[in-house]
């Protein structure tokens, strides 16, 4: 379990050209050779809100910015609401167009970008390569993205959906731990839906795990179900890797490890149902207090469950 469940909030924004160019310097490692404005105002913003492994970014420029990035242990989804903005990696340039999220290159790259305004997703690499070996059953390590690669509309759909849903809860000061690392995986899950990347595929020793290492898996689920688990908490706590486990509670239990946690969760969110008083709670208070912050989502899974709505259990 990460032990640094605090929510970073800043926000940073003037008309120097000298204090910009430190801001962007600190985030984004590399070479600015040139930062200038064509005769207008110069102004800037820079807001970052989110955890240690999943954050909102949202960026302003009136000038105009030209130079290369550094490699970078983050993955970062960005895309424009206005102005233009140019990405080269491998001698490949990709030319942005507003509204549609691309992911940027995590080897060093040349970039331009002028008189714009920009919404940004960053997910730490190790966070992100674990939920890839979780969902996707890959080998871990680094993941190869395609930065030339558009998704389709329907992708776009998609991705603008899960952000709907989950950005409140990550960026929230008050949001429990548990829902927060639900909205963070969601976030985790809908970069590896939409966006083009190869991974490598897990060895034969790694997914050969016996049956007793799945029983402890799951006995620990289990008896911590109520914290904000991660795949590699439950691994580490029974010595998988989490490529290792998620194989073998796929092979044991036709499951993935998270799939698993939330049905333990929806089990304990039936039972403090059943024994609580409506007239003093509510279903989305228990359903928060589990993990589960989309109330049309959690309803239908506790129906397909249950065979009941969670406000008729309530209610009885």
């Amino acid at each position: 379990m990460g032990d640094d469940d605090a929510v970073m909030g800043s926000e940073t924004s003037g008309t120097d050209l000298d204090d910009a160019r430190d801001l962007y310097g600190t985030h984004y490692p590399g070479d600015r050779a040139l930062m200038d404005v064509d005769g207008t105002p110069f102004r800037y913003r820079y807001t970052a809100r989110g955890g240690p492994d999943v954050s909102v970014r949202t960026s302003e420029f009136r000038g105009r910015a030209r130079g290369s990035s550094d490699a970078s242990r983050e993955y970062i989804v960005s895309w424009l609401h206005e102005g233009h903005a140019t990405v080269e990696h491998a001698g490949e340039l990709a030319e942005y167009t507003a509204g549609v999220p691309r992911m940027s290159p995590t080897e060093a790259y040349d970039f331009e970008f002028v008189d714009y305004r920009q919404s940004l997703v960053h997910l730490d690499a190790d966070y992100l390569e674990r939920v890839s070996a979780e969902h996707e059953g890959a080998a871990g390590g680094r993941l190869r993205f395609d930065h030339m690669a558009v998704p389709s509309p329907a992708a776009r759909v998609g991705w603008a959906g899960v952000l709907r849903e989950a950005v409140p809860h990550v960026v929230a000061p008050g949001t429990p731990p548990l829902l927060r690392r639900e909205a963070d995986r969601r976030i985790a899950m809908a970069v590896l839906d939409t966006f083009a990347h190869e991974s490598d595929a897990p060895s034969a020793t790694e997914t050969a795990v016996g049956s007793s290492r799945v029983r402890d898996a799951v006995d620990y689920m289990h008896a911590h179900a109520h914290l904000p688990l991660t795949v590699s908490d439950v691994a580490a706590a029974v010595d998988l890797s989490a490529r290792g486990l998620q194989a073998a509670l796929q092979r044991s239990l036709g499951q993935t490890p998270s799939a698993y946690l939330r049905s333990i969760r929806l089990d304990r969110v039936r039972i403090e149902l059943t024994i609580s008083d409506p007239r003093q709670t509510t279903v989305a208070e228990i359903a928060r207090g589990w993990g589960f912050g989309h109330p049309g989502r959690f309803a239908a899974a506790y129906h397909a469950r249950y065979g009941e709505y969670p406000g008729e259990t309530l209610q009885r």
